[in-house]
């Protein structure tokens, strides 16, 4: 699954290039198109601007690839609102974030997820991010919605812990997908089943052959795939913050535009130098 990033011109969504992207992840054999996510700048996307990218990517895609609509909030009914009107533009189902800032208890979390849950019939995908919301999601609360919500079917992976992974597989029968893509082979080989990829923004094909090897148990060929990918995935999500080493890269293929919103700003000149020097060295 690709983390699709949200093109800009001239302050506003660049529409135009934003269907180019589906197309290009259609072509490329991308399982899912997951728009509106931190890579697709979400945080600086207005409520509006977010039912509108989701409803673009869902009539550019035209059944021919799902969508996953990324409508997580730190706001219970502005999550609900958003889910909703996903669903109503056709998405297949949602990515969650977990509240941020207002740093809710479980017991909050629980009753968030829980609400949209049960206000929208179709699959929902929590994430599970807490170095960006300040609060983890814990395994004790993921099995209690999985155990009340059969709508909730996966979860996003970006904690870091490998063992917290190791937990909520062992206990639940939900899927995991790794939200980082350094980690997305380690992930697989305790059962995880895929990624939500930043790196899938420009290099599809190499993610979809590693994450496919691993799901046929060619353990050497994933690894080949990982160890080939592994500095270009770290320098897109260690150089600057994601995501505007994935959108200065792309920017450099042709691909978008490098605008970003503030207080997302362009690259530093010697972390874009870097990153061309990552590029050159992968091939692309």
């Amino acid at each position: 699954m690709v983390a699709l990033v949200t093109p800009f011109k001239d302050g506003e969504v660049d529409w135009k290039a934003l269907d180019g992207l589906v197309d290009f992840h259609v072509e490329a054999g991308t399982d899912v198109l997951v728009p509106c996510g931190t890579t697709g700048e979400s945080p600086t996307l207005t409520h509006d601007e977010n039912d509108k990218v989701i409803a673009a990517v869902v009539k550019r895609a035209n059944g021919r690839i799902p969508v996953m609509a990324g409508t997580g909030s730190n706001s219970t009914a502005e999550a609900l609102a958003m889910t909703r009107n996903a669903r109503e533009s056709g998405a297949d189902g949602a990515l969650l974030v977990a509240p941020y800032y207002n740093k809710p208890t479980q017991e909050g979390l629980f009753r968030h997820f829980s609400a949209i849950a049960a206000g929208v019939d179709f699959p929902q995908v929590l994430y599970n991010i807490p170095g960006r919301c300040a609060v983890e999601v814990s395994t004790d609360t993921i099995v209690r919605l999985r155990e009340a919500h059969k709508n909730i079917v996966a979860v996003k992976h970006a904690t870091g812990s490998m063992d917290g992974a190791s937990e909520l597989l062992g206990r639940c029968d939900l899927d995991i997908l790794s939200g980082d893509d350094s980690m997305t082979l380690p992930l697989m080989a305790i059962g995880g089943v895929g990624v939500i990829s930043v790196l899938a923004n420009i290099v599809p094909k190499d993610v979809k052959a590693m994450t496919d090897a691993a799901l046929a148990g060619n353990w050497d060929e994933a690894r080949k795939w990982h160890h080939k990918m592994f500095q270009l995935a770290k320098g897109l999500l260690t150089l600057e913050v994601n995501p505007i080493p994935i959108k200065t890269a792309m920017a450099i293929k042709g691909m978008v535009s490098d605008e970003m919103r503030l207080p997302l700003c362009p690259m530093q000149e010697g972390n874009r130098e870097k990153l061309v020097a990552a590029l050159s060295a992968y091939g692309v």
